[in-house]
């Protein structure tokens, strides 16, 4: 028996080493999906429970759920997609005068 470690990964072939890496990248990707839709659902709980106290605070509510939908489109639908994107632009440019 011997106090070194053996780094498994040195022995096994190329197409072996692939597949390994392939497995721990989409461990590591399905990890950061899990942690991010938790986050999102805390988010929007705290959204749910608390009131926007201005309209810079709704409007932050609004682009959330905008950002949501223009997600759920399809990329054929040209026309809601510039409508949610000109509803940003509203956003912004009104932010800026207030």
């Amino acid at each position: 028996m011997t106090d070194h470690t053996v780094d498994l990964d040195k022995h096994r072939g190329m197409a072996a080493q692939k597949a390994t890496d392939l497995r721990r990248a989409l461990a590591e990707v399905e990890a950061n999906v899990r942690e991010l839709r938790e986050r999102e659902a805390d988010l929007e709980n705290r959204m749910m429970s608390v009131p926007a106290m201005s309209w810079p605070e709704a409007a932050v509510k609004a682009r959330h759920l905008l950002n949501l939908y223009a997600a759920s489109l399809p990329t054929e639908d040209t026309r809601h997609r510039a409508l949610v994107a000109a509803l940003f632009d509203d956003f912004a440019r009104l932010g800026a005068e207030s």
